[in-house]
């Protein structure tokens, strides 16, 4: 019976080899679907939600400090905040024993470039940390504090380009948005399901940037 021979010898060989390339960790998968932010509510719902935001003039930034939103925190083991958004936000990410993320490429959504180094990567706050503090939440605990400025949950966390987040600063959508207009659906989705989330409120020319750009959707 030689072909029944020669068919259990090719399926043990091929058996081997799965095995070799598995413990030397050379075995390919299929790439995992790039991560992203937490979906944001509709453009439906998010029109709704501005509508029951309070409006009111931009507060005080009297007080305002960073070091007020604790950040970033430990969230797993030795991960902490930034790191675990790089993992979630890049393509084929690698991390060292401490965490830090040493390969991969990260697609910034707000201009469309492409980075392979994690230092041209910065994680920026959707609703900036001073805009917060402005919109009330002056007010708050630290510890409330602490859980926006590290919000997993919510889409409040995304990797971008560093020089791009430095631009946007604390602006609000009546003073900064995305060059990539394609994702100005999508940011404004995400700016009012954060500020709602947190009842923060909104002037009156934020909200009308965001009704201009959700009314667009």
């Amino acid at each position: 019976m030689p072909g029944v021979y020669a068919r259990r010898f090719r399926r043990i060989a091929v058996l081997a080899a799965t095995s070799a390339l598995a413990t030397t960790g050379l075995l390919a998968t299929a790439p995992a679907a790039q991560a992203s932010p937490p979906t944001p509510v509709s453009a439906a719902t998010a029109r709704t939600y501005l509508g029951q935001l309070t409006v009111a003039a931009e507060g005080s930034s009297t007080g305002y400090s960073r070091d007020k939103f604790p950040h970033w925190i430990t969230q797993s083991g030795t991960c902490n905040t930034r790191e675990v958004v790089l993992k979630r936000d890049g393509t084929n990410v690698v991390q060292d024993s401490s965490c830090a993320a040493v390969s991969g490429s990260w697609f910034s959504e707000y201009e469309g470039a492409t980075w392979t180094a994690a230092a041209d990567v910065d994680i920026d706050h959707m609703v900036p940390l001073s805009e917060a503090w402005k919109s009330g939440a002056s007010g708050w605990t630290t510890a409330r504090r602490q859980a926006f400025a590290n919000d997993l949950t919510r889409p409040q966390l995304i990797a971008v380009t560093d020089n791009v987040n430095q631009a946007k600063g604390d602006k609000d959508p009546a003073e900064w948005l995305p060059s990539r207009t394609s994702y100005r659906c999508m940011y404004a989705r995400m700016w009012v399901n954060v500020k709602y989330y947190y009842n923060l409120k909104v002037d009156s020319a934020e909200k009308s940037a965001l009704q201009g750009i959700l009314n667009g959707c």
